[in-house]
């Protein structure tokens, strides 16, 4: 297995065992830190496997953090519909 592949298979680790613990601010700090880090891996693994591969880590990453996905969602709607 590559290195881009190893960096996204430890990152989805890290985010699960980040979830078992309590957090104050239901994990977006979490998630802030997560998604900083995950985007130069989705980019690395992209740059290293090509697209499909990419997109499938991406597509991994965003059920992982769904809930910035639906926020920044509904925050594009709120734009567009105005």
């Amino acid at each position: 297995m590559s290195l881009p592949l190893i960096l996204a298979c430890l990152w989805g680790l890290a985010a699960n065992v980040m979830a078992m613990f309590p957090s104050r601010d239901n994990h977006w700090t979490n998630a802030y830190g997560l998604i900083a880090i995950g985007i130069p891996i989705v980019g690395f693994v992209t740059w290293q496997h090509g697209p499909w591969a990419g997109l499938l880590v991406l597509a991994a990453g965003m059920s992982i953090l769904r809930w910035p996905v639906i926020y920044l969602g509904r925050w594009i709607k709120g734009r567009i519909v105005r």
